[in-house]
């Protein structure tokens, strides 16, 4: 095992998923609705922490995972999560109450991404987590940023697309789009990007409030 694969691993094995998380993540398993890693939630809740966010955006609840972790950074937010799967939806409304968050705090739509978000209104999120259908991934980030705040983050799990997007010789759609988004914002004025390798990776781009 090389050194980067070994700090990878114990990067991973280090993190200590609360026990509400397990029992949703055991449920996503259940109905294939794959989660993020433990290191990926836990690096998306301090985000949330840092930004004392108050108004969260998910696309993509899945079973509740990545919701109930940034719910773990921002306990005073709202989080408004959006899924086309209304399963998904059912299963992601019991995590949530079995984990004691008050309905208050949750908003559920059930729909596609791309025709529920040009309805939400813009820069009135702390933060968008963009983690849908990976063939929509430019399409969702570009209203993700339209819809933080200047100085939101919108984040993006996954984004190295199980490796392939470092290995040139891939050039599918998926792969192309998530290369092509992690260059764009890299080069971009309007924000700031981060690209984190722990787990599947996570993309964290953060608006600059006066990019002139």
């Amino acid at each position: 095992m090389s050194e980067r694969e070994a700090n990878a691993r114990f990067a991973q094995e280090a993190v200590v998923e609360p026990d509400h998380i397990a029992r949703a993540r055991a449920h996503a398993l259940e109905i294939g609705a794959a989660p993020i890693s433990p290191a990926v939630g836990a690096q998306s809740a301090v985000i949330a922490a840092v930004g004392a966010a108050t108004s969260i955006v998910e696309i993509g609840t899945g079973a509740g995972v990545s919701g109930l972790w940034l719910l773990r950074g921002a306990p005073r937010a709202v989080l408004t999560t959006i899924d086309k799967e209304p399963e998904h939806l059912g299963v992601a409304r019991q995590s949530f109450h079995d984990a004691r968050i008050p309905a208050a705090r949750t908003r559920f739509i059930t729909g596609r991404a791309q025709d529920v978000l040009p309805r939400m209104n813009e820069a009135s999120y702390d933060i968008v987590f963009v983690d849908a259908d990976p063939e929509n991934v430019l399409e969702d980030v570009e209203h993700g940023l339209r819809l933080v705040r200047p100085g939101g983050t919108v984040l993006v799990p996954r984004v190295l697309g199980g490796g392939r997007v470092a290995d040139p010789v891939q050039r599918d759609p998926v792969t192309t789009a998530y290369r092509s988004l992690i260059q764009e914002t890299q080069n971009s004025p309007a924000v700031l990007g981060a690209l984190s390798i722990v787990g599947e990776g996570l993309l964290q781009l953060t608006t600059v409030a006066d990019p002139g």
